[in-house]
């Protein structure tokens, strides 16, 4: 799919448009919708009272899946579609440095948990469980040390933790446009619109 010229105007309409077209596809083996998913995730922080730009960074994370280039079949084809990359690329001129960090390294947060929490691994759904397997699976000594010096190390995790919590089927959740306010706000203050 290729990405339309987007503004600081036209980028939260953008997301919710693809929410609002593609929101009801499955994720990736859950039992949930990639859209129930990401706004269960944003409840969840929501609840937690976390920043603004953690409730962000939580629903956007998985907006890769619909940002870049590869086929929606990748992985069932044992593809890594790197959707972290493609979905920090496309929000990373409008949003502030940690909800773009934590799009970018969720998917590192889980390989990071997986090598120095030994019970996070049974926290995964099956589904995780074989996405970690494309993705590298755990990280070695070296690159969980690596990830570790990451300053925004702490918020990463967090939004793993809702990542995964976020795969319960029939939670009822506030739908995008309860989210596109707080988008446009964070969009207007780092664009400095």
């Amino acid at each position: 799919m290729t990405t339309p010229s987007l503004t600081p105007d036209t980028i939260v309409p953008f997301i919710h448009d693809i929410f609002r077209r593609r929101g009801a596809e499955a994720y990736l083996g859950e039992d949930v919708t990639m859209a129930e998913h990401m706004l269960q995730g944003a409840q969840l922080a929501e609840q937690a009272g976390a920043s603004d730009e953690l409730v962000a960074a939580i629903l956007l994370h998985d907006i890769g899946h619909f940002t870049n280039e590869f086929p929606e079949d990748a992985l069932d084809r044992g593809i890594d579609n790197h959707h972290s990359r493609a979905g920090a690329a496309v929000l990373e001129p409008f949003f502030p440095p940690l909800v773009t960090d934590c799009v970018r390294h969720h998917v590192a947060a889980k390989r990071y948990l997986c090598a120095v929490e030994p019970d996070y691994f049974d926290r995964l759904s099956p589904a995780s469980v074989h996405t970690l397997n494309l993705q590298g699976g755990p990280m070695t000594a070296d690159e969980a040390e690596a990830f570790a010096a990451n300053p925004h190390l702490k918020d990463i995790l967090q939004v793993r933790y809702w990542d995964e919590d976020g795969k319960a089927a029939g939670v009822e959740t506030p739908d995008f446009a309860h989210y596109a306010p707080l988008l446009q706000a964070l969009v207007d203050r780092h664009t400095g619109a």
